[in-house]
């Protein structure tokens, strides 16, 4: 607020020294063509030394104001100075005969604008009394008439004297009402404006709170398809500032909503609805599920368009999980059945060939042939086993299980009942704290799983390579790692979504049952399996089995 008043104070001076300076020419003007006025040279040079006085009187002002922080004892300084400096140029330009008594009004006018009606009514007062006082004495004698010779001339009869004071007084009370008046309404007219201006600002603030505060993002396009707002929520969804993106044309950043925001699209033909899967900056893909709006002015004018929009790629996930689950209890429901049927004929099979090979004398080739089918038999079994755990809960009794011997198990017991690839280097790492507590025959079938599509990813050998660490999640529990990567031929990245889909695989021999039984195992103890692949660089299998499952079993999916 001093601030204000401060500048406008200044201004003050400055129209002052304007309002001088213009005396100053009329001035100069009068003693060129002074055969063309009555006026004598003394009062031209007394008028030239009030205008100096004032000068420098404005210049002391401009000091005095940096001094004296009281606006108000400012105004009231130069108000009355002011009035002695103009009582004192009417003298010297000829009292009753003076034009420049006008000057009067303009120091009712600042006093009004400056401080009030009240000051400015008692500033018409001292205007009126010094301008009366001026004139009386001059008639009367008291002091001499100074732009003129002599007595003689200064006709002036008492009733035009009076007259003459009479409307300047009441001139200057009116100026000073006209100026309240008018400085008053403009008062209530700012001050009302700055009230809407306040509500306005608040209001908006609000609006904006509101867009900042809320989890979805709004983003706001021109009719140019340029992007104009971007708010918080928009931009960490996103990945992108506002600073990036501001005033770029949406098809360079988005270019999946090109088509959405053509330029040919008329209001009618703007989807409202539409879903669309965006890349960050840092190269993660985002599933977004999009709403379009018609931006409009207050005539109902299109000016842009309003897309809002939020990170649906943990709900497409969960659809996808869904549809699997789904899927998954339609298949248990069938291996169920299927199971059934399939293992009382096993049964049977298996009883009456160990009672002919008993029975029997058997040659070479009929021994050979007798183990072919015990093989295909027991392989038989095992598929139906896999099949049933997809289709009932997982067989529980917990212990404490210390990986790295489960996993050295596994690996021995591979070498001896399969064809272990040449040439494969076994690096191996584990944590002497790798322990959970957990099936053990569950453990023992993921590392088995895992360990199997490894070796069979590197025909021509590779490095198998084994990790089992601890570690503390984001949730607050510990978990045991195990990490089983290999240097074969990878998944392409179109078909690590599938993985774990039942009997999907890439490979000649194979159920496609694997790591489908290895998510639902590590599914139901709470945990979580990763696959990373790259195409003929390798892939890494990690697994995270809480160290504690007691509160998870029973295991029920």
């Amino acid at each position: 607020m001093y601030e204000k008043e401060r500048k406008r104070l200044l201004l003050l001076i400055i129209y002052r020294v304007v309002v001088i300076s213009l005396l100053l020419a009329i001035a100069i003007y009068m003693d060129i063509k002074k055969q063309d006025f009555t006026v004598s040279q003394s009062a031209i040079y007394f008028f030239y030394g009030v205008i100096g006085v004032t000068y420098i009187i404005s210049i002391a002002y401009a000091f005095l104001l940096k001094l004296v922080k009281d606006i108000r004892f400012n105004v009231y300084l130069q108000l009355y100075v002011d009035i002695v400096l103009i009582t004192i140029l009417v003298y010297f330009s000829g009292s009753v005969q003076s034009n420049y008594s006008l000057l009067y009004t303009l120091i009712i006018i600042y006093s009004v604008i400056f401080i009030g009606r009240k000051v400015g009514l008692i500033v018409a007062s001292a205007c009126a009394i010094a301008y009366g006082l001026l004139l009386d004495l001059e008639y009367y004698n008291i002091i001499p008439p100074f732009l003129f010779d002599s007595q003689a001339a200064y006709h002036v009869s008492e009733g035009d004297l009076f007259l003459r004071i009479f409307l300047h007084i009441i001139s200057f009370y009116t100026i000073a009402f006209l100026a309240s008046f008018a400085v008053e309404q403009e008062r209530k007219t700012r001050h009302l404006l700055e009230e809407k201006e306040t509500e306005f600002a608040q209001l908006d603030l609000l609006f904006r709170s509101i867009i900042e505060s809320v989890d979805t993002g709004v983003m706001t396009i021109d009719m140019q398809n340029r992007i104009k707002t971007f708010n918080r929520a928009a931009q960490e969804i996103t990945g992108f500032e506002l600073r990036e993106i501001e005033n770029k044309p949406i098809e360079e950043i988005f270019p999946q909503f090109r088509d959405f925001f053509s330029q040919q699209n008329k209001p009618a033909q703007i989807k409202s609805r539409v879903e669309a899967m965006i890349r960050t900056p840092k190269g993660r893909e985002i599933h977004l599920g999009c709403a379009i709006s018609i931006l409009k002015d207050k005539n109902e004018k299109q000016i842009g368009k309003i897309l809002v929009f939020q990170d649906i790629t943990e709900i497409k996930l969960m659809e996808e999980n869904l549809e699997k689950s789904k899927r998954l209890a339609l298949i248990g429901e069938m291996a169920a059945g299927l199971a059934h049927e399939m293992r009382n004929p096993l049964a049977s099979i298996t009883g009456s060939i160990e009672l002919l090979r008993q029975g029997l004398k058997l040659d070479e080739t009929d021994r050979r042939l007798m183990q072919i089918i015990l093989r295909g038999k027991n392989q038989l079994d095992r598929f139906v086993s896999d099949f049933l755990l997809l289709a009932r809960p997982i067989p529980v009794s917990p212990e404490s299980v210390d990986i790295e011997n489960v996993i050295d198990e596994v690996i021995e017991s591979i070498r001896v009942s399969m064809n272990f690839p040449e040439n494969i280097n076994i690096n191996k790492k584990y944590s002497k704290k790798a322990k959970t507590f957990a099936g053990r025959q569950q453990v023992r079938q993921i590392a088995n799983n895992l360990i199997i599509n490894a070796l069979q990813a590197m025909p021509q050998g590779g490095t198998l390579k084994i990790e089992a660490s601890m570690e503390k999640m984001e949730d607050g529990r510990e978990y045991v790692v195990i990490k089983i990567g290999d240097t074969g031929c990878g998944i392409e990245t179109n078909n690590l979504a599938r993985v774990f889909e039942p009997f999907y695989t890439n490979k000649d021999k194979g159920t496609g049952l694997g790591l489908t039984i290895v998510g639902r195992i590590v599914d139901g103890y709470g945990g979580k399996v990763r696959i990373d692949s790259s195409v003929n660089v390798g892939t890494n299998c990690i697994v995270w089995l809480p160290v504690n499952i007691e509160k998870v079993l029973p295991v029920n999916t």
